[in-house]
C-alpha cells in the first residue's frame, strides 16, 4: 500500500477541517446543544423516565448518532466530491495510487473528523445532563463502526452525485428522517405493535438501539444484531465503491 499516497490525502482532508471550524464543528456542537435544552431541559423535565432513564439522559445516544450520521456522510460526500467539481480528480485517477488507497485517505479522514465532533458532542452533553456509559468499549467501538460506515455511504453519494444539489438530497431527504423515526428521541417498544414491526425495516434504529446500549445496557434491539446489521450496511456501501471504481460510473466521464 502507497502510505504515503493515503497520508497525503488525508491530512489535505483534515486540514480543510481545521480551516472550517465554525462549519465543521461549532455549528453541529451548537445545533445539538439546542437539542438538549429543547428536548432535554425543557420537555424532558416534564416527562417520565424510559425503561428506567431519565428523557433528557435517554436522547443523549440519540442525538448523538443524528449528528454523527449527518457529519460522516457530508464530511465524505463533499471530500470526494469536490476534486470531480474542481476537475483535479483526473489528478488523482493518474496518480500512483489504487483505488483502495484513495478510499483509505478520504474515508479515514471523514471518519476521524466525526469521531471528533462525537467526542466534543458526548463532553457538551455533560453541561446539560447526567449520563453514564456502562460500556465504554463498546460505546467507542460503535462509535468508530458506525463513523466509518456511513463516510463509507458518504463516499458512494460523493461519486454518484454529478451537482451540489444531490448531495444533500439523501441525507435531508432519507438519512434525516429515517433517523427521527429510528428511536433517537424514544423507545421502539412504545409504539404499536404493528408500527414495532414497520420501524425494524429502519436501518437507523439498530445503530441507535445497540449505541443506547452501550450507555446504559437497554436495547430495543439485541445488540449482536446491531452489531451485524452495521457490517452488512459497510459490505453494502464496500461493493458499491468497488463496482464504481471498476466500471468509473461518474468518475471517468
Amino acid at each position: 500500500m502507497n502510505l504515503y499516497g493515503v497520508r497525503a490525502i488525508y491530512l489535505f482532508e483534515m486540514a480543510r477541517m481545521w480551516r472550517t471550524l465554525m462549519q465543521s464543528l461549532a455549528s453541529p456542537i451548537l445545533t445539538t446543544s439546542l437539542y438538549f435544552v429543547v428536548f432535554g431541559a425543557a420537555i424532558g423535565s416534564r416527562m417520565g423516565e424510559i425503561d428506567g432513564i431519565s428523557y433528557a439522559s435517554f436522547i443523549v445516544p440519540g442525538l448523538l448518532m443524528l449528528s454523527l450520521l449527518g457529519e460522516s456522510i457530508s464530511n465524505a460526500s463533499f471530500g470526494i466530491y469536490f476534486p470531480k467539481f474542481s476537475g483535479s480528480i483526473y489528478e488523482l485517477l493518474s496518480a500512483p495510487v489504487s483505488p483502495i488507497e484513495i478510499v483509505v485517505g478520504y474515508v479515514g479522514a471523514a471518519a476521524t473528523k466525526s469521531v471528533i465532533l462525537g467526542l466534543l458532542i458526548l463532553a457538551t452533553a455533560r453541561l446539560f445532563v447526567d449520563y453514564e456509559i456502562m460500556h465504554p468499549v463498546w460505546m467507542v467501538t460503535f462509535l468508530l463502526l458506525t463513523a466509518t460506515t456511513f463516510s463509507l455511504f458518504g463516499f458512494v453519494i460523493g461519486l454518484w452525485a454529478d451537482d451540489f444539489q444531490k448531495l444533500q438530497i439523501i441525507p435531508m431527504m432519507v438519512i434525516m428522517p429515517l433517523t427521527f423515526l429510528g428511536g433517537a428521541f424514544y423507545s421502539i417498544n412504545m409504539l404499536p405493535p404493528f408500527w414495532q414491526k414497520v420501524t425494524l425495516f429502519n436501518p437507523v434504529v439498530y445503530l441507535v438501539s445497540g449505541f443506547r446500549w452501550s450507555f446504559y445496557g437497554v436495547a430495543d434491539v439485541n445488540v449482536v444484531v446491531s452489531v451485524a446489521m452495521i457490517f452488512v450496511f459497510m459490505l453494502i456501501c464496500l461493493s458499491a465503491i468497488w463496482w464504481i471504481f471498476k466500471s468509473g460510473y461518474r468518475l471517468k466521464s
